[in-house]
């Protein structure tokens, strides 16, 4: 596969990883942006998101509970699983290789950069619920902006994405992809938001 899609899928983990470092004991039970879902069901559809993900690019039968299972660690097996997913990433054939999403089959490329952008999106709701927003770095949102803007549509949203948020051109590019991919920006405290820490 082209290092892009990769490239962005790791700069998404290494965002959301910080997130879900910070979900707290106790707060599993905390709304999130998503309608319906608490915390807990959050991490729980974010770490099967990303399993699911590994097992369709490494061409792998999928025997998992679609209902998705409690997550005791949820930051320890997101980051075990997107590293294995990235391996996976990395190992796969080119970027014209299609794979089965649901009852379509899509170029590999776009299917990494749609994840990307869910596992991006995820780490911006758990920060949020966990009262603590931060912003989607400048050069990551605005990379997952300029590609989903031509795969995710009124037809294409569902069930990854609600509808689309109108925002000012003026916001910045965290707000506008988030916007885009169906949630209200929030303010985003004046310390650090645009966590770097290195992913493992």
């Amino acid at each position: 596969m082209t290092s892009g899609p990769v490239r962005l899928l790791g700069y998404a983990i290494r965002y959301a990883a910080e997130s879900v470092d910070a979900v707290v004991p106790g707060s599993e039970s905390l709304p999130t942006p998503c309608e319906g879902w608490d915390l807990r069901t959050l991490l729980s559809h974010l770490n099967d998101s990303v399993d699911e993900l590994r097992r369709a690019v490494a061409s792998e039968p999928g025997d998992r509970d679609p209902a998705g299972a409690p997550v005791a660690r949820p930051a320890s097996t997101f980051r075990s699983q997107a590293r294995l997913l990235l391996q996976s990433c990395a190992e796969t054939g080119g970027a014209g290789r299609r794979i089965a999403v649901g009852d379509q089959s899509l170029a590999i490329g776009w299917v990494v950069v749609t994840a990307a952008g869910e596992i991006a999106v995820h780490g911006w709701d758990v920060s949020v619920a966990c009262g603590v927003p931060r912003s989607i770095p400048d050069p990551l949102a605005l990379g997952l902006l300029s590609l989903l803007q031509l795969v995710v549509t009124d037809a294409t949203r569902p069930p990854l994405f609600g509808p689309e948020i109108p925002v000012s051109p003026l916001a910045s590019p965290s707000d506008q992809l988030v916007a885009f991919l169906g949630r209200r920006p929030v303010p985003v405290s004046s310390g650090r938001v645009n966590g770097g820490a290195a992913f493992p």
